[in-house]
């Protein structure tokens, strides 16, 4: 029985449209499809994950590039404005500070009269009396010392004082700068005027506390020399012993920490009240916050009484007493021991060159140079405290 050619060509038709019809093709390549799908989709996502993160990384840098300019614009603001107290307190505070400092010590203590009244009476037999002679001598002997380590002590704690003020004020000046950044905010708690009236606390020492000072330096002087006669001979290594009994009694007068008296005031208003009565030149315009004074002067005199401030203290009075010293000793050491009262005029002498301009004063230019002082300058500014 032979088959129809029209059924022969029907059944290929049929074959060839299961091949071909949409869901045979599908059928046949459901998985290569979805395979194929799943990896054009999953590289589509990857390049928008790819593409994604690098439109953040640059925002993250442009974020960073201006996190950075701002940065950098407030290093420039704020070296701007240490540089400017910095300039303030070396041209203006300590020279005026130091200019007021030996005019009151030279002042209080002036030994012309003295000297004039010893030399008339060494010159005209019969105008002083024995007991008169004697007690000028032992004026002079006191006087002599206490204007001497009196100096001595208050150009090394005024040139200590003044440099903590300019990191004390230079701290806050960044924080101030920082917070300004942050919140946009154009206010300035620390203006020009306001800084200088801080750092103008360093003469409440020259006006007002130098008066206290002499009077207890001048006891400690009393107490130390009561024993020593204008005829006892005097080495070198008795001159030092003598100025660091003196300086050391004199710490510990009023108690311990009542030296901090002579620097910081006890508050604003006092303050402004002394300075107005004392000076023609204070104005009372333009001032400080007097809250924002109050806490400046308040965390100097805390920084003054630390443990650690009064290392660099002693490292600091004991250099003075070194320097001086060896100022003093080709004139003792190199000669027979002196007498006292042949010692004396050279002692008065020595506080003119410690009371001497800022540029032209050795003591002040090596506390300077001294490392311990310069990192604990540092840490003040970082509001950090020396470990010990």
């Amino acid at each position: 029985m032979k088959t129809s050619p029209l059924l022969g060509f029907g059944f290929w038709v049929s074959v060839v449209g299961v091949m071909f019809s949409p869901r045979g093709f599908w059928g046949r390549h459901k998985r290569k499809i979805l395979i194929g799908l799943g990896v054009v989709g999953g590289g589509y996502a990857i390049y928008r994950l790819w593409d994604s993160h690098q439109r953040n990384m640059l925002e993250l840098d442009r974020q960073k590039e201006r996190e950075k300019q701002e940065e950098e614009l407030m290093k420039i603001q704020l070296k701007n404005h240490f540089e400017s107290i910095q300039r303030i307190s070396d041209t203006t505070t300590l020279p005026y500070a130091m200019h007021e400092l030996r005019a009151r010590i030279l002042e209080r203590l002036d030994l012309s009269e003295l000297r004039d009244r010893l030399m008339q009476g060494k010159g005209q037999p019969g105008v002083l009396s024995p007991q008169e002679r004697i007690e000028l001598w032992g004026r002079l002997k006191i006087l002599s010392f206490t204007r001497t380590v009196a100096a001595l002590w208050a150009v090394t704690i005024l040139s200590l004082y003044v440099r903590i003020q300019v990191n004390v004020l230079g701290r806050h000046l960044y924080l101030d700068i920082a917070r300004t950044a942050e919140e946009q905010d154009n206010s300035d708690s620390l203006s020009s005027h306001g800084r200088e009236e801080f750092l103008a606390t360093a003469d409440y020492l020259c006006t007002h506390g130098i008066n206290m000072l002499l009077v207890n330096m001048q006891s400690a002087a009393m107490e130390v020399l009561k024993e020593k006669q204008l005829k006892d001979t005097f080495s070198i290594d008795q001159l030092r012993e003598t100025i660091t009994q003196i300086l050391d009694l004199f710490m510990k007068s009023e108690g311990s920490t009542y030296w901090v008296s002579y620097l910081v005031p006890e508050d604003v208003s006092t303050y402004r009240k002394i300075m107005a009565s004392s000076s023609s030149s204070y104005e009372l315009t333009n001032l400080m916050d007097t809250s924002k004074l109050e806490e400046l002067m308040s965390e100097t005199r805390t920084i003054l009484l630390r443990p650690d401030f009064g290392k660099v203290m002693n490292i600091a009075m004991e250099k003075a007493v070194e320097l001086l010293i060896d100022e003093m000793s080709p004139e003792v050491s190199g000669t027979a021991p002196l007498a006292l009262a042949k010692l004396l005029p050279r002692v008065s002498q020595m506080s003119i060159p410690l009371l001497a301009e800022p540029e032209n004063n050795e003591l002040i230019s090596t506390l300077r140079r001294i490392p311990e002082i310069e990192v604990f300058y540092t840490l003040v500014y970082a509001d950090l405290t020396l470990e010990s």
